[in-house]
């Protein structure tokens, strides 16, 4: 066997006797692991230092340079994301549902782990403490692929939590890291049927996909973030340019970022020069319908350097960047039909004070988190008090929208019976 499938074995024995663990046990594993994390930051900034220094060598843009990035800040991020997944509920054994059927057997489903995940993501090590918190939780062993610009780092970090993980009784192997380079081992990992039971990508659009169109076991497709900002006729410009600039310029390289502002024609003539100075001041490049355009150039911006004018696969285009589509719309059925169209059903919003816009908004937008007055940036498991998220799904099966250690869970049905046979 090679790499992949031989941890994906590893793991899949140490989820039998995972699923056997305690809750109690369980918790203490994830907080053995956060100590550890704690513990060895020094050698796991060290490890991602040499991983930085190999990015910007190599030209890695700044985006995903912050992404890659970690210091004590965020690693204490890390480790309080951990320990808040430690003080969860466990949802393992939680009862969704029941009733005696008319046989006169009496049916309870529960909820049991999935068993092997497996987590193919990029430079994100933090990603790689998230997944293993959130699979002890759950009750899952998982396998991780981190991307070759991050394995220092994932790689320190996974050794920590797996020193964590032995110290309180559990197999080391119910958190693995492949770390042999090469696509075919990931492609290996895609096709292991029968020891993983579901993969998850973490990453931009040309992984997914990847893992969507190759693999052979379940995927759960996450993350690719073209999100857009809705300025409607009646909005609070204000709000409007406030929302923009933090769901824009916070982290531009996050799924999580807007791509796309529309602007009603309402309200164009007086906003979008309002927009165009922000963009200049906040150094985001615009990417303009013709009317964005002209106030562009009457703000005495450089066409090329500044604004560019948009094209139509700019409005399916997630930049990762500090760069910003920007299009007016006429009315709010307009811009519901451009999100449903262009959108990757992730994260959308409207500005607006208009209840019946909202509402509708609300109702017609077909994305995993829909919001009114407020930025796209809050769509994340931390946010939403899950402690840590395992990815962001944009399907529509099983889980939709942050995934926490609920969603890394199945049922099962228990039937009790006095004997009945089925005629």
């Amino acid at each position: 066997m090679g790499e992949a499938r031989d941890k994906a074995g590893a793991a899949k024995r140490a989820s039998v006797k995972l699923a056997q663990a305690s809750a109690a046990t369980r918790t203490d594993a994830i907080r053995a692991a956060a100590s550890a994390v704690d513990a060895d930051r020094a050698a796991i900034l060290a490890a991602n230092a040499r991983d930085m220094e190999r990015g910007r060598e190599s030209g890695m843009p700044g985006p995903l340079l912050d992404r890659l990035m970690l210091d004590d800040a965020r690693i204490d991020g890390i480790v309080s994301g951990m320990l808040e997944v430690a003080g969860q509920a466990d949802p393992i054994g939680e009862v969704v549902g029941g009733r005696t059927l008319a046989s006169g057997i009496r049916l309870t489903q529960v909820r049991v782990p999935l068993g092997v995940i497996a987590i193919v993501y990029e430079a994100r090590p933090n990603v790689t403490a998230d997944a293993i918190c959130l699979a002890l939780r759950s009750g899952n062993a998982v396998v991780l692929r981190g991307g070759s610009a991050a394995r220092e780092s994932c790689l320190a970090i996974c050794e920590a939590c797996r020193e964590g993980i032995a110290s309180v009784g559990l197999p080391a192997d119910c958190a693995t890291l492949l770390v042999s380079e090469g696509h075919d081992k990931t492609v290996e990992l895609m096709h292991a049927n029968g020891l993983v039971d579901v993969l998850i990508p973490r990453g931009g659009h040309s992984l997914i996909r990847t893992c969507v169109e190759q693999a052979t076991v379940p995927v759960i497709q996450t993350g690719e973030g073209n999100c857009h900002v809705y300025v409607h006729a009646k909005a609070n410009l204000d709000m409007a340019l406030a929302i923009i600039e933090n769901a824009k310029t916070q982290r531009p390289g996050v799924c999580n970022a807007i791509e796309t502002v529309l602007v009603d024609t309402v309200v164009a003539d007086e906003f979008l020069p309002c927009l165009v100075a922000a963009c200049r001041d906040w150094h985001v490049l615009l990417h303009g319908d013709e009317a964005t355009c002209a106030f562009a150039r009457d703000a005495g911006l450089t066409e090329c350097e500044q604004f560019l004018g948009a094209t139509e696969a700019d409005w399916a285009t997630e930049y990762d960047a500090l760069e910003l589509a920007v299009r007016v719309v006429d009315g709010v059925d307009e811009a519901i039909d451009h999100i449903n169209r262009f959108g990757t059903q992730h994260s959308e919003c409207i500005v607006t004070d208009d209840v019946a816009a909202s509402e509708a908004f609300l109702a017609r937008v077909d994305a995993a988190a829909v919001y009114v007055n407020a930025s796209t940036r809050f769509t994340d498991g931390g946010m939403f008090g899950l402690g840590a998220e395992i990815g962001i799904s944009t399907q529509k099966l099983h889980a939709r929208g942050p995934m926490g250690a609920s969603a890394l869970t199945t049922t099962k049905c228990l039937l009790r019976g006095e004997g009945q046979v089925r005629a």
